[in-house]
C-alpha cells in the first residue's frame, strides 16, 4: 500500500524541506561515514561518544533556520551507520542520554519542529556498525579483517534485526505524530558497485517492518529505500533530467542534496554549492514535480556552521519574494524554452529564468494563454506584444518567431535575485 493524493497532498505542496545528519561523527568533522572510511572498530569508534557534548545545541535555533530559509518539514538521522542513538532508546546504552550531553535530542527536535510549525521526519539507518549482531559485509567497517568469516559465525542478524523492529516501534510509539520517515538503505539488488554480503528486503523483514510503521503511524509517508515500494522514490546527490516514472507512472518523488557534497560536518571539506545552484536545483526539481531534501551537518557543538547558515540566509531571501512559484507549484503542461524552468499553480505560470536576455524574451505557445505579466519579485508589469510570424527581422524589427510566441520586455538590468521569476497570469 501507497499513501494516498490526500495523505501525500502535504509533501507534494511545501516542496522544500531541510535534512538534518548529525551525530558524534561531527566530532571527527571528516564526513559521516568515517567509521567506514578509516576502518575503525567499534571500541576505536566509542571515543567520540564519550566526548560527545554540544554544548550549543538549540532545536529551537535548527527549527527557526529552517523556517527562515522556506523549508516545511525537517528530517533528522535519528540513528546514522555507526548505530549511535540520539535518543534515550530502551534497547542499547549506545546513545545520547549516555553520553556526556546526556538529553534526549530526538524529543527536543520534534518539540521544536512542531511548534515552529513544521513537519517532523525521522531518517533511521538500516544498517548498524556497532551492534555485536549485524555481521560484516563490504561496507563494514572490518571488511578487511581476515578473522571476518569467523566473527559472522558467532553474530544472529536476526537479534539485529529485532533490535532494528524494536528501535522503530520506539521512535514511532514516543513522540506523537511523524509525518515522514526516511529509511537508509538497502544494497542487496541492483547496487553499484556490487557488495559482498550485501543485506536487503529479506535482511531487514521490510514487509513486516513497513506494516509496522503504518499501523503505528497512519498516514505516514515512508521513502523507497527498504528494497521494496514506498510512497516516494529519492535519487540522491543528482538532479533527474526529467519528471521520475516508475512503470511509465509519474511517482512522488525527492531529491536529497549536500551544500558541499558531504552529509555530516566535515570541516575541510570546501566545496560549497553557490546560494544560486541551490535556488536553482530547487526550481529544477519543482519544475519536475520533484520536492528538494537540502542537508545541513551540525558541528560538534550542535551549530550550523557559517557556511550553512549563509547558504541558508540566501536562499531564504529568495524564497521571500518567489516562494508562490514553489509551494503548491508543480510540472506544468507547457514547455519552456532553454534556460527557463516552469512551474505552474492553478492559473499561474512561473518562468524561471536561469539567464538573463537582452530586453526580449520569446516564449513559444503562450501567445493566446497570458493576459498579464510581471516579475515576481517586486510585481513590476512587463509588456507584452506577438511578434507578425511572417515578418522578416530587420533594421529595429523584431521577427522570425514561429506562431503563438509571445514575447515580453523584460528591463536591460537583470534583478538583483538569485534567479528573476516572470509571474504569468493564464486566461
Amino acid at each position: 500500500m501507497t499513501a494516498t493524493t490526500e495523505q501525500s497532498a502535504w509533501f507534494t505542496y511545501n516542496r522544500f524541506g531541510m535534512f538534518i545528519h548529525w551525530g558524534v561523527y561531527a566530532l571527527g568533522a571528516r564526513h559521516e561515514w568515517l567509521m567506514n572510511r578509516e576502518r575503525m572498530s567499534a571500541e576505536q569508534y566509542e571515543r567520540y561518544a564519550r566526548h560527545f557534548d554540544p554544548d550549543l545545541f538549540d532545536a529551537r535555533e535548527w527549527a527557526a533556520a529552517a523556517k527562515a530559509a522556506g523549508m516545511k518539514y525537517v528530517v533528522l538521522t535519528t540513528k546514522h551507520h555507526d548505530g549511535f542513538c540520539l535518543w534515550d532508546s530502551d534497547l542499547t546504552d549506545y546513545k545520547v542520554t549516555t553520553s556526556p550531553f546526556g538529553r534526549d535530542v530526538v524529543a527536543e527536535f520534534v518539540e521544536a519542529v512542531r511548534d515552529a510549525g513544521l513537519k517532523v521526519g525521522f531518517y533511521h539507518s538500516l544498517l548498524d556498525w556497532h551492534h555485536p549482531d549485524f555481521t560484516i559485509d563490504g561496507f563494514h567497517p572490518q571488511r578487511d579483517d581476515p578473522n571476518a568469516a569467523a566473527v559472522n559465525e558467532e553474530r544472529d542478524l536476526a537479534r539485529y534485526r529485532d533490535y532494528l523492529h524494536g528501535q522503530v516501534r520506539e521512535l514511532l510509539t514516543r513522540y506523537g505524530r511523524v509525518d515522514y520517515l526516511f529509511f537508509d538503505f538497502s544494497y542487496a539488488v541492483n547496487h553499484e558497485p556490487v557488495v559482498w554480503g550485501a543485506k536487503g528486503a529479506e535482511d531487514w523483514a521490510s514487509e513486516q517492518l513497513l506494516t509496522m510503521v503504518r499501523e503505528l503511524q497512519p498516514g505516514i509517508l515512508v521513502n523507497d529505500r527498504l528494497g521494496i515500494p514506498g510512497d516516494l522514490v529519492t535519487p540522491e546527490q543528482y538532479q533527474p533530467d526529467s519528471p521520475l516514472e516508475v512503470g511509465g507512472k509519474p511517482v512522488l518523488w525527492e531529491a536529497c542534496q549536500t551544500l558541499n557534497g558531504s552529509w555530516g560536518y566535515d570541516r575541510d571539506n570546501t566545496d560549497y554549492k553557490d546560494v544560486g545552484m541551490l535556488v536553482r536545483m530547487l526550481i529544477d526539481g519543482v519544475a519536475k514535480g520533484g520536492n528538494l531534501l537540502l542537508n545541513v551537518g551540525p558541528n560538534g557543538r550542535g551549530a550550523f556552521d557559517e557556511h550553512a547558515l549563509e547558504s541558508l540566509d540566501g536562499i531564504g531571501e529568495w524564497m521571500r519574494l518567489h516562494s508562490r512559484s514553489i509551494y503548491g507549484a508543480g510540472r506544468s503542461s507547457f514547455t519552456p524554452p532553454t534556460d527557463i524552468r516552469y512551474t505552474q499553480r492553478g492559473d499561474r505560470l512561473y518562468a524561471h529564468l536561469f539567464a538573463w536576455p537582452f530586453e526580449t524574451l520569446h516564449l513559444p505557445g503562450l501567445a493566446e494563454h497570458v493576459e498579464y505579466a510581471q516579475l515576481l519579485n517586486d510585481a513590476s508589469e512587463l509588456g507584452m506584444r506577438v511578434i507578425d510570424p511572417n515578418a522578416t527581422a530587420q533594421n529595429m524589427s523584431q521577427g522570425g518567431q514561429p506562431a503563438g510566441t509571445l514575447t515580453l520586455t523584460l528591463p536591460v538590468r537583470r534583478p538583483d535575485v538569485a534567479v528573476p521569476v516572470v509571474e504569468l497570469y493564464l486566461r
